[in-house]
């Protein structure tokens, strides 16, 4: 798959307040960096607590559910498009299916 943005991931964990999320980031990216997923069964196959959120969106939850991360995903082109990345404090102030 190809992720879009890194950059923003980075962003958020060079803020001082979330400098946590840095090594989970970094996994996730990863993992979904070499993933080939072909529909959200398959994600959900290897991200269980992934929340599909309908048209596309996932949420996962980083760091033992600290953070939430919402992304749009393109099976089909196989790109991951970043949309929000926060709190659970932050998550609960967007609306998850327009962000």
């Amino acid at each position: 798959m190809r992720i879009i943005a890194f950059r923003t991931l980075r962003e958020f964990w060079k803020n001082p307040k979330y400098g946590d999320s840095e090594v989970s980031l970094r996994s996730w990216y990863h993992d979904v960096k070499n993933a080939d997923w072909k529909h959200s069964n398959e994600l959900k196959l290897q991200y269980k607590n992934a929340s599909i959120v309908g048209e596309g969106r996932v949420v996962f939850n980083i760091k033992g559910n600290l953070y939430r991360l919402v992304v749009l995903i393109d099976y089909e082109f196989q790109v991951v498009f970043i949309r929000f990345i926060g709190t659970h404090k932050q998550y609960d102030k967007i609306d998850v299916k327009r962000v």
